[in-house]
This record gives structure tokens, sequence and C-alpha cells, in this order.
């Protein structure tokens, strides 16, 4: 049930992004910004993309996975539409990528140029609906129809992320994961901060203690989060500076799959695996998370959820398979519970060796 504090949040939100930013230039923090490099791949396919549609994003991450030719894509909180165009290359013309967003101005832009892109690429594969990432179930997606669901720099805006969650895994097929970067607060952001309409609005404000995330993916369904990468914000406008004080934010990339057999822990059957080299862009090397960096050729130790992860997903036809689950040797070693981000520049040095130590996983 939403409550008037939901509703009064709600509202900031779509009128900060539909009435107050004109543009990302306007933007007083870079959590809602790509900060990293596009990786050169992904360039010529920019380029496709209207001016005006690049002018209006606002995400904190790079939310394109391997592997989605031919597949359907959900984008939560998709706004103008960039990562929407976007992916509507990687798909092609045999897949389809749906956007999601409750800002009719944002979606205003992506619809004016809707032909534009089906020009540049082609062909036309994209489907914007209005509506809010919490009432998902409200709007007309069909129930296990997604490969892959992403969202970029939007679960933390919103009043109910449970709900996010739980629609997310409602409506990924079996195997699907849910890619998605977003902002992440290094301990519970305090309640006046989160009634700060421009630090909610500036992706603070609503941000998610990274330990609480954590507790809501497992309870929505996803008992294994994996982080991918990680950057600390630093909060460069003076006066919210001085509002955030000593908290600490990172934008963060977590992949979520819906496999019902995963566990809650990284449990060792003794498996292994080999990548095969065969995913472009990755002929070597592939990074699959934060932890496993993945060597072309090699037997690969696995705990039995990455075991899943990698059989039971897309992923699976660039492997070979190592062992089943008929024995139990107790817990993969290296998996502890300390904050998965690396440290930002304040950070250094206090713990440094502690947090090296505790970050190797399965």
């Amino acid at each position: 049930m939403r409550t008037s504090s939901d509703q009064t949040v709600t509202d900031n939100v779509r009128t900060y992004y539909g009435s107050v930013l004109n543009s990302s230039a306007d933007l007083r923090t870079s959590a809602c910004c790509d900060a990293s490099a596009v990786p050169q791949s992904l360039r010529p396919l920019l380029s496709r993309i209207h001016p005006e549609v690049l002018s209006r994003y606002y995400g904190c991450g790079l939310v394109m996975p391997p592997l989605l030719e031919g597949r359907r894509v959900l984008d939560l909180g998709c706004g103008s539409g960039r990562d929407v165009y976007l992916l509507a290359q990687l798909v092609g013309p045999d897949g389809t990528v749906v956007g999601v967003d409750m800002t009719a101005e944002q979606l205003a832009v992506a619809e004016a140029h809707r032909h534009f892109h089906a020009e540049q690429f082609g062909y036309a594969n994209v489907k914007f609906l209005e509506g809010r990432i919490e009432e998902l179930q409200a709007l007309d997606l069909e129930p296990a129809s997604f490969d892959v669901v992403i969202s970029n720099c939007v679960v933390n805006l919103s009043t109910n992320k449970r709900a996010v969650l739980e629609g997310v895994h409602r409506l990924l097929r079996p195997g699907g994961e849910f890619y998605f970067a977003d902002v992440y607060a290094d301990r519970r952001v305090p309640e006046d901060l989160r009634r700060d309409p421009v630090l909610y609005g500036e992706c603070l404000g609503g941000a998610l203690y990274w330990n609480d995330f954590l507790r809501l993916a497992r309870q929505a369904g996803f008992p294994d989060p994996r982080l991918v990468e990680d950057r600390p914000l630093a909060i460069t406008d003076p006066d919210l500076a001085a509002r955030t004080g000593t908290l600490g934010f990172h934008s963060a990339t977590y992949r979520l799959f819906r496999i019902d057999a995963l566990e809650d822990a990284c449990e060792d059957h003794g498996q292994a695996v080999i990548y095969r080299g065969t995913i472009a862009g990755h002929p070597h090397l592939l990074p699959f998370d934060k932890h496993h960096a993945i060597e072309t050729g090699r037997v690969f130790q696995v705990c039995g959820n990455t075991f899943r992860m990698l059989a039971e997903s897309r992923l699976a036809p660039h492997f070979a398979f190592i062992g089943d689950f008929s024995r139990h040797y107790g817990l993969f070693p290296g998996c502890g519970g300390v904050m998965p981000f690396s440290p930002g520049a304040e950070q250094r040095g206090q713990d440094r060796q502690g947090i090296e130590a505790s970050s190797s996983c399965c």
C-alpha cells in the first residue's frame, strides 16, 4: 500500500526529471552520470543515437551484458531512451527492447525519435510504456517473458525497492538475469536526507545501504547477487557535500539470476568450468563478475551457484562443465561478508589489507 509520503517522493522525482533537469549537465553530482569509459565497440552504436536522447542521459553505469542478440530485454526507468536504443542495436532485428518510465516528458523525447532510430538501424524493435517500476504487474508485460532486464541508476529512486525486485523476478524467464547499475550507501541514509528532494533526485537520498540491498534481493528470489564492478562517488557540490557529511556512496553494477536452485551461500561441490573463448569481445578472458575472471581454455574451479549461473543461462554454450551436485565439500573458501565495494580515497589505507584479504570468492 502506497503512503502519502511515498506519493510525495514519487511526485518530486517525476518533477525533477521532467522539469528541473533539461540535460545531464544540470545534475549537481556524478551519481546519476556514467563516468566510466564507453568501450570502443559501443561507440559506433552510440553515434547512431539522436543527440537529444544522448543529452538527457542520467545513468550511473554500463548495463550492456554480452550475448544479447535475438533476446527480449526490458529497461526499467528508461528515461529518454538512450539505453533502449543502444540495446536495440545489440539485440538486432530478431530481438525486442521494451522501455518503462513514469516521466511523461522523458518518454516524449524517446517516442519523438523512434522513427529516426528505425531508419538509422534499418528495423524497428522498441516499445515504450508509461508506468512505475514498482507496479510492473499493472503493465502489459507477460510473466517469464524477458531474457534480460536492465536498469541504469533508477532503482534508488523507487519508494518500494522490494516490489521492483519481485516484479523483475516475475518477468524474467528461468535462467534470465537482472543486470543493473545503481547507487548504494555505506550505511543507512538518515531520514532527513531521504526526505530531501534534491538529494533524492540526485540518486543519493534513496540509495540503499548495500547490505540491505543484499537482504532485499534474497527476499525477492535472488539468493546470490553478484557484484560486477563499482566506483566511489565524490559529492563535488559543496552544499550537498555538507548535507551528506561522512556518508559514503558508490555506484555499483550487479547481476542477479533467476535460477530457483541457487543457494544463499557459495557451497563447494568440487565443480569446475572451462571457458571456450567464444563470446564476442572476450576471446582470452571473460570477466563474469568482480571475483571471476575466467581464462579461456583453463579449468576454473567454481562454487555450485556459479556453476548453475553459467550452466542454466544464455552463457551455457560458451562453457564446458565438470562435475555435478552429487558431493558436497562445505562452504567454498574465501567468501566473506564485508562491504564488497572498493574503498574511496578517504578510506584507502584504513583497512585496505583486510578488505583485500576478504574480497576473494568462488
